[in-house]
């Protein structure tokens, strides 16, 4: 196999592989002994639910996180430059978006090494189609602030971009502040902005749901335990 930094999309929860990925990520995951990973825990399980044979202890895992020096993740690109193939794997959906491996990607296109991006799901993508809003432009946001003062402002913020760019805005937040984010939006947001709630992407209990905040009043779900994503739009 071609040696180069092969972007390895996972399931965003406990997903049959066969829903959400096509048969030839797992022919090259078949090819790769070095990987560069998010979690090295979930990482070694992914690779077990794509074959029970993996020998995964004779695999090489390099960690990456947001504590990782550029001069680790460049070292971890070691074997790809000796001209083994290499992968990134992200916790969950596709690695280098809102994801550490963007690090190891920037590293690699400097070194003028291979990038191969693989097809699979990104709650980000699977939301904007599913919510009825803007697909030709958005925007993702990350995290928002924690600070609730900080964090009204922000949410007007991207409302006014809603209104003044026709902009749909997406943002997540840590599962244990899912509910009070919600609450927060109903309460900042204006009652005609509507607002998308999707959680547990491509998951058998899938939610996905856009109603204007008025509607939404008093028919929040509780959602305090699970990955969700947030859109706003006018």
């Amino acid at each position: 196999m071609e040696p180069a930094l092969y972007l390895l999309p996972v399931t965003l929860g406990d997903t049959p592989l066969d829903k959400v990925l096509p048969s030839y990520n797992l022919e090259v995951i078949a090819h790769i002994r070095y990987f560069i990973v998010e979690d090295v825990r979930s990482a070694r399980r992914f690779l077990k639910k794509v074959n029970k044979e993996f020998d995964i202890d004779s695999m090489t895992f390099y960690p990456l996180n947001k504590h990782t020096s550029p001069a680790d993740i460049s070292g971890y690109l070691k074997p790809l430059q000796e001209g083994n193939p290499m992968g990134v794997i992200s916790e969950a959906g596709c690695p280098a978006v809102a994801d550490p491996g963007a690090d190891v990607v920037a590293i690699a296109q400097q070194k003028n090494l291979k990038v191969v991006p693989l097809v699979g799901p990104s709650s980000i993508i699977l939301s904007v189609m599913a919510s009825g809003f803007n697909g030709q432009s958005f925007s993702f946001n990350g995290y928002l602030p924690i600070e609730a003062g900080e964090r009204a402002k922000k949410l007007k913020q991207l409302e006014q971009r809603v209104y003044t760019e026709q902009q749909t805005q997406l943002f997540i937040e840590t599962p244990y502040r899912n509910n009070r984010l919600m609450e927060d939006i109903l309460h900042h947001c204006r009652p005609q902005t509507k607002l998308c709630i999707a959680a547990n992407i491509t998951c058998e209990d899938q939610y996905i749901k856009t109603q204007s905040v008025k509607n939404w009043q008093g028919h929040l779900p509780d959602l305090s335990k699970t990955p969700c994503i947030f859109l706003l739009y006018k």
